[in-house]
Parts: C-alpha cells; structure tokens; sequence
C-alpha cells in the first residue's frame, strides 16, 4: 500500500491537463472581462447617439 501511494505521489502524467484548464480558465476570465468593458462603451456611445438626436429633433 506504502509502495503505491509513493507511486501515485510521483506520477505527474495530469498535471499537464490541470495546468492547460488553468490556463484556459484564466483566458476565459479575460475575454469576459474584455466583452463586458467593450459593452459598457458601446451603450455609453448609443446613449451619447440618442441624446444627440432628441436634442437636433426636439422629441
């Protein structure tokens, strides 16, 4: 039983996956971070379009 917990200590064969989901998971994180940022400008720029054209057709 000693022999093989030793065994399966050492044995680094998934440690690869668990670094590439890391990895993933941290590229993910940044492209929602990324979508959120670039929607909070594009309706902050609609808003400025609306603004602009209820002040030049006075509805």
């Amino acid at each position: 039983m000693v022999k093989f917990l030793k065994s399966l200590g050492r044995d680094e064969s998934g440690a690869t996956a668990v670094e590439y989901g890391l990895i993933l998971a941290l590229i993910f994180l940044a492209m929602i971070g990324a979508v959120q940022s670039f929607g909070t400008t594009t309706i902050a720029t609609w808003n400025n379009v609306e603004s602009a054209v209820v002040a030049v057709t006075g509805a």
